[in-house]
């Protein structure tokens, strides 16, 4: 502490007292404060001064829990003003001072001075003139400085200040509350608004007690998100610091001891408040962390008004920086370069609800397990059948949920990767399995994190951790406050309702249950599966959801080069791109949904048939791919054709399975032409739109039940999964679900993409175009994809007529069509087919007139000739009914035959 010695007058004087300086911490009453020195290393000494000469009244005391008949003792009149009137004016101020006496007990007396000399305010002199203190009784006034507090006194009584004031100062006595009867309704009660209050004792660096204003609540409030190092008490009754636990106390002491502060009542903990306490200056909780003082705590954070990602933030900080508490400490991921610590891959297959298997941009796979999750698991003892085989993905309550919902959102997309820590490999013990090391991992899409996604929806829990126990996801929060969301609304596992039950078939190599299955999926045509698991190029393991089975499927019409086998005894090599065909498979088609063809099956009890993925056929792409070639069963196949092309194209590459291929001469055969006749087989259809140029669209009506059928189930699954507005990235050629004016959803395809504002969409159903924001926009679920129903709006242009290029004419004819036709079941012919599309003639349901004919027949088109011979009986039709409008004069025609020569200059050409 800051002293100085000041020198008397002559040797043979009294002696002057030293003066001697120090900080202002703490006011205890109206005649004492405690003062400290600079810190310096460490929290700095402390010394208690009384002032001399004067009296201040005592301020409330609780009566000590070891005596249970004492009573609290409550302020004396006065007390509390003088208290207050030094806490403002001295608190963290500079002040010297002289010691005068100091009693047998170490009790020291003196006076005080504000500022750095003795020229400053005399602090008792100040008390007596506001008459928040007296003199002594029976001090005699026999000295310069007891003269002047004589004076103050009598000035003070003439002015009738403090305690000279009428009346005996009841209302200057605090009613202090000591407890809170019912703490959890007192902090609902503030509704979170900050509350006036002074800090009146530090324990440690995030305990603090607090005077609440202003009805008196003396109560203890706990820093909510953090703690800092405590204070042991050991068996004696001594304490002892934990490292910084007097570093942090102090740094907590010397910016909020008896300082006005507000407080936001958070939480309470037994008769401890949880809050935070903001100071003008900023906010202690952060500050505390950012210095290393403190440290995060899992129990608290979530009720932080402030937002926990700043907590984390300041923390983040002071361990990047190595500060105090983390001096030593080393970040999980301190050894990985920055590329591997966060980086762009493609979700291959989903193991488990908290493991995916990634491709990297190098072309390498590794395994990620989600940060900070725990999958469903078995709880209590396990009822499961002895002499069954637990299958996890089945067995499990709401494993099957997890997997699915990660295997819809993830497999085939690109993800974001951010490593959060790296659990080493663990041995196996009597209770636990062996662990190889694990990468875990926050992984987003979309901006969405997934782990977040699957603990709010209750397919997973969080994992609690040692305090001190850093290796957690970067989002350890935001996960805690997503389980508690899914407990609230009791979601998934936390749900209070019976657990979902998967009964699932596994026919696999079940040669009996094989051929009674056979028949039924023979005749179901395409069947809808999933790939759940892939032996070989041409060997997958299907889940058909429909059926609630699982096959063996083996691909029909290729030979797919067999993989290395373990018989007994030796191992079998594979064969030549064995390993390249399984690549290719499990890449395109693993996990992912498929339809199915059965046609047969193999003694073994494996189906044989086509697999089909976004509408090509996977047969034909391995033999595309160089990766099979074409088996002779395939001869009696509809894909036959399609297989020998694709052999054809890979025999030309020359690569991989037929890299040593060598051609042989084929001798050449000139096709004969045969001459045509017109067919006229007309179906019937439904007209759903008319374009500008006069193409048609139509629907097919043998379908048009279906249609209804699908639209009812996708809108019906919207309104129960509505979209998030402005989730869905529309990207050019994508199928998707559009909100059409009607305020319904539809299937459509996205166009082109000018801005999020501006989406140009085609309703493939019905064949009209719209311009939407991305808003109106969203993802088309699977069970109502183009694989389901194919788009059921076909183009289709007149044939024998020519559309008029003259914009008024054009729009003449096109609302003709409209007026006739649209919204309206007609019969359709395909007369040819052409590069834009095919060429029909369209008849009234009714009256079987030709449509084409009548806009002839009326003037609004002319007539396209055209040379086949099977068409000339109605060309000849068609030039007499224009040669009829001619005569008539109508509409084209009104001005008389406009193709002649001179007309050129209009546009016209015969």
């Amino acid at each position: 502490m800051a002293s100085s010695a000041q020198s008397g007058g002559s040797s043979g004087g009294p002696a002057v007292p030293t003066v001697q300086r120090g900080i202002v911490k703490m006011v205890l009453s109206g005649c004492a404060i405690i003062v400290r020195g600079q810190p310096r290393g460490g929290p700095p000494p402390e010394r208690q001064i009384n002032l001399s000469n004067i009296r201040a009244g005592n301020l409330a005391r609780r009566a000590a829990a070891t005596q249970p008949d004492a009573k609290d003792t409550p302020d004396e009149p006065w007390a509390f003003p003088a208290r207050e009137f030094l806490r403002k004016k001295l608190i963290g101020k500079e002040v010297c001072f002289t010691i005068e006496n100091k009693t047998p007990q170490g009790r020291e007396y003196g006076m005080i001075y504000l500022g750095k000399d003795t020229n400053g305010e005399n602090i008792a002199e100040s008390l007596v003139a506001e008459g928040l203190a007296t003199r002594r009784e029976g001090m005699r006034a026999n000295n310069p400085e007891q003269n002047r507090l004589s004076e103050c006194e009598e000035q003070a009584k003439a002015a009738k200040k403090g305690m000279w004031s009428e009346g005996n100062g009841s209302h200057t006595i605090r009613d202090l509350k000591y407890t809170i009867e019912n703490p959890r309704h007192f902090v609902d009660s503030h509704h979170q608004k900050p509350v006036n209050a002074i800090i009146e004792h530090v324990r440690d660096g995030s305990v603090v007690r607090a005077l609440l204003l202003p009805d008196y609540y003396l109560v203890t409030v706990m820093l909510s998100g953090i703690k800092c190092p405590t204070f042991r008490r050991e068996a004696d009754g001594s304490e002892t610091p934990e490292p910084f636990a007097a570093e942090a106390k102090f740094f907590t002491e010397s910016r909020l001891l008896q300082r006005d502060v507000q407080i936001i009542l958070e939480s309470c903990h037994n008769q401890n408040i949880l809050g935070t306490i903001l100071h003008p200056n900023g906010n202690i909780t952060e500050l505390l962390l950012k210095e290393g003082f403190a440290r995060c705590v899992d129990w608290s954070i979530a009720v932080y008004t402030r937002g926990a990602e700043k907590l984390r933030a300041a923390e983040r900080f002071a361990k990047e920086r190595r500060l105090r508490i983390w001096r030593d400490y080393v970040a999980p991921t301190a050894n990985l370069d920055q590329k591997d610590k966060q980086f762009v891959a493609k979700v291959m297959q989903v193991l488990n609800a908290d493991v995916i298997v990634v491709k990297l941009n190098s072309g390498d796979y590794k395994t990620i397990h989600l940060s900070s999750i725990r999958p469903p698991r078995l709880e209590g003892e396990n009822t499961q059948d002895k002499n069954k085989k637990l299958r996890p993905l089945y067995d499990i309550p709401y494993m099957f949920e997890a997997r699915e919902f990660l295997r819809k959102k993830l497999i085939g997309k690109k993800v974001n990767v951010t490593v959060d820590y790296i659990r080493p490999a663990s041995p196996a013990t009597e209770t636990v399995l062996a662990f190889s090391e694990r990468t875990c991992a926050t992984v987003t899409i979309g901006g969405i994190n997934i782990a977040e996604a699957l603990v709010s929806k209750g397919l997973a829990t969080v994992i609690r951790y040692r305090q001190d126990d850093d290796q957690r996801s970067s989002h350890y929060d935001e996960l805690l406050a997503a389980e508690a969301r899914a407990i609230k609304n009791g979601k998934g596992l936390h749900s209070k309702k019976e657990v979902p039950i998967h009964r699932v078939a596994d026919i696999s190599g079940d040669t009996q249950k094989a051929k009674q299955f056979l028949p039924f999926l023979q005749r179901a045509g395409r069947s809808e599966a999933v790939v759940e698991y892939v032996f070989s190029g041409s060997r997958l393991k299907l889940y058909l959801p429909k059926e609630t089975c699982l096959i063996t499927f083996l691909l029909a019409g290729i030979e797919c080069p067999r993989g290395a086998r373990n018989l007994p005894g030796l191992v079998q090599e594979g064969e030549p791109f064995s390993e390249e065909a399984t690549l290719f498979t499990k890449e395109l088609v693993l996990q992912r949904e498929v339809e199915v063809e059965v046609e047969s099956m193999d003694k073994a009890g494996n189906f044989i048939g086509w697999l089909h993925i976004d509408g090509a056929n996977l047969s034909v792409l391995l033999v595309e791919h160089a990766l099979s070639k074409v088996h002779f069963t395939a001869e009696r196949s509809s894909y036959y054709k399609s297989l020998l092309s694709a052999e054809e194209a890979a025999k030309q590459k020359k690569e991989k399975v037929w890299a040593h291929y060598e051609e042989q001469p084929v001798e050449e055969v000139m096709p004969v032409l045969e001459e045509k006749e017109r067919s006229a087989s007309y179906k019937p259809v439904f007209v759903t739109e008319i374009t500008d140029d006069l193409h048609f669209y139509v629907q097919d009506v043998e379908t048009g039940t279906q249609l209804e059928k699908l639209m009812e189930n996708m809108r019906n699954d919207i309104a129960s999964h509505p979209p998030v507005e402005g989730s869905y990235a529309p990207r050019r050629g994508e199928f998707c679900i559009a909100k059409f004016v009607d305020g319904e959803w539809y299937r459509a395809r996205v166009e082109k993409v000018e801005s999020p504002a501006k989406i140009h969409v085609f309703y493939i159903d019905y064949g009209n175009r719209e311009v939407l924001p991305s808003t109106r926009l969203g993802t088309l679920p699977p069970a109502f994809s183009t694989r389901v129903l194919p788009a059921q709006a076909t183009e289709y242009a007149f044939a024998f007529i020519q559309v008029p290029q003259d914009d008024d004419a054009r729009t003449d004819a096109v609302d003709s069509v409209v007026r006739d036709i649209q919204n309206t079941q007609c019969l359709l012919n395909v007369e040819h087919l052409s590069a834009g599309c095919p060429h029909v003639t369209l008849q009234f349901a009714d009256s079987k007139g030709d449509v084409g004919l009548g806009l002839v027949k009326e003037g609004l088109v002319m007539v396209e000739v055209r040379k086949e011979k099977q068409f000339q009986k109605v060309i000849t039709e068609y030039l007499n009914a224009q040669e009829s409008a001619k005569s008539a004069r109508l509409n084209l025609w009104r001005y008389g035959d406009f193709r002649a020569d001179d007309a050129d200059e209009f546009g016209y050409s015969r």
